[in-house]
């Protein structure tokens, strides 16, 4: 199959020949487009960075096993020299034109990092546990990532705040304070997310600050109504500001146009929160917010579907979890069940037709200008 760019290419020469555009513009097109796909991962560099990962687990295995018979110096002293060879050799590798392998290097590095964390804590028995140890690593890996401008390092740097924030929340720390401070550490990382250009690392950061609302309301179990709606509502808020401002919005979040995605999941998050925590009563609570979830998911499909089917998709997921929900809870017999499902039957019919419709009007006027071209 041919590459994007190829297309482009072909695609320019016919615009030129039909007159679209002129000779001038086809060849910034096709330039801009070859610019941007070499800045994208390809099937070669995908395998280079697994491969980087899985020899950095290697590393960190073999840190694990407690290698007895080496002396702690040279334990150390060996580790040091992994650090110190992965982010030089990287660091040549890019500039010779090699960055896949490159980052892959600088990942190996950022694993001997977070294992000479774990030996040197176990050689000579430091206090503290072992989510200090990840939130070190993650300091460090940010700090390269940085000094280095990589994207895969922010990223890396993004989970191991994400798995540092999910630690300090299991049974084994539960006597640990909540992680508050996650808010600040996620807004560092955005930062640096700016500077190596990696919107993949954005991606995960909203998706950890999503996490991080629903562990704080199991956290406050008291509270879990107000944390939720105002997850839900500050989600809401965000679609609509994507929706109404695209390149406002863009220019800031700079997620390629998915910021919508990402509102709808934390409102669908939040609202379902709500329905689970009135879940045992089908009361008015129980039933504004499965209003507000099924409304919110329909105008997120007609205000935002047609651009993203990932956004169809989570919204798709959403009304079918909707439904499960309403059912458990406000169903009671097969009577209610069958009225139930010939209501949301004739909602979903009025509503893929009221779809269909728009969709047509918005198709259009575009018909139209070209014909009149």
């Amino acid at each position: 199959m041919a590459s994007y760019s190829s297309r482009v290419r072909t695609d320019a020469a016919r615009w030129v020949a039909s007159g679209l555009i002129d000779g001038k513009t086809a060849e910034a097109i096709i330039l801009d487009v070859a610019a941007h796909e070499r800045r994208s991962l390809s099937f070669g560099s995908i395998l280079a960075i697994m491969a980087g990962l899985l020899l950095g687990a290697a590393i960190l295995i073999f840190v694990a096993s407690n290698w007895e018979a080496i002396p702690r110096l040279a334990r150390v002293g060996a580790l040091f020299a992994i650090i110190f060879a992965g982010y030089v050799g990287g660091a040549v590798l890019k500039l010779n034109d090699h960055a896949a392998i490159g980052e892959a290097v600088w990942l190996i590095a950022a694993a001997a990092f977070g294992g000479s964390i774990a030996l040197i804590g176990q050689m000579y028995h430091l206090s503290g546990d072992e989510t200090q140890a990840v939130l070190v690593w993650c300091a460090g890996t940010a700090v390269a990532a940085a000094a280095l401008r990589s994207g895969p390092l922010t990223i890396a740097a993004v989970a191991l705040s994400a798995a540092w924030l999910i630690l300090r929340e299991v049974d084994f720390w539960r006597d640990s304070d909540f992680p508050y401070v996650f808010i600040g550490i996620a807004a560092v990382l955005w930062l640096v997310s700016y500077w190596t250009e990696s919107a993949a690392a954005r991606h995960l950061i909203l998706l950890s600050l999503v996490l991080y609302a629903v562990l704080l309301a199991f956290e406050r179990d008291a509270e879990v109504v107000g944390i939720a709606g105002v997850l839900a509502a500050v989600s809401a808020i965000l679609f609509a500001l994507a929706v109404l401002m695209p390149a406002q919005t863009e220019a800031i979040a700079r997620l390629n146009g998915l910021l919508p995605v990402h509102a709808l999941i934390g409102f669908l998050a939040g609202v379902i929160m709500i329905q689970f925590e009135f879940g045992g009563d089908a009361g008015p609570g129980f039933a504004i917010a499965a209003a507000a979830g099924l409304a919110g998911i329909v105008a997120a499909v007609v205000l935002a579907g047609r651009e993203s089917r990932g956004l169809r998709w989570i919204a798709y997921t959403g009304f079918a979890i909707e439904l499960c929900l309403i059912y458990a809870v406000m169903i009671q017999d097969m009577l209610g069940t069958a009225g139930f499902f010939l209501a949301a039957g004739a909602i979903l019919g009025l509503l893929a037709f009221a779809i269909i419709r728009i969709e047509k009007r918005m198709k259009e006027p575009r018909l139209t200008e070209g014909a009149a071209a």
